[in-house]
């Protein structure tokens, strides 16, 4: 178990580049298809998608990120998927749900290594020992 917890900063890291950037591509993936950025809910859940993700994979502000990525996940699931039947697998919210907790999870973590975060962070903690 040492070896594992000696890596969890990196697998940290790991998990939130690749959410982001799954997050990415499914924002990319609604303005390929034609989404009007003026069209609600479509439209600013494409540009969360493409802007939070992205910061979320290169760790920027990435607290704030995931929670506005996790609170938009959470209305796609309870507006859009919920009402079609009450669980995810019955009305197709899996997705919705899961990049919810996903960055939920994200947000209470923050970034991890290998961060513009933690990179942020540095100068201070070296200024802080001089």
């Amino acid at each position: 178990m040492e070896f594992l917890e000696q890596r969890r900063e990196h697998a940290l890291a790991l998990f939130r580049i690749i959410i982001g950037l799954f997050f990415v591509f499914h924002g990319v993936q609604k303005l390929s298809k034609g989404v009007d950025l003026i069209s609600w809910p479509s439209g600013p859940m494409a540009l969360i998608e493409l802007i939070g993700g992205g910061l979320i994979a290169i760790g920027l502000w990435t607290r704030w990120a995931a929670l506005l990525s996790s609170g938009a996940m959470a209305y796609a699931y309870f507006v859009v998927h919920q009402p079609k039947a009450l669980l995810p697998i019955e009305n197709g919210g899996e997705l919705a749900a899961i990049y919810s907790w996903a960055f939920l999870l994200l947000a209470f973590t923050g970034a991890g290594a290998w961060s513009i975060d933690a990179l942020r962070k540095s100068p201070k903690k070296s200024l802080a020992a001089a």
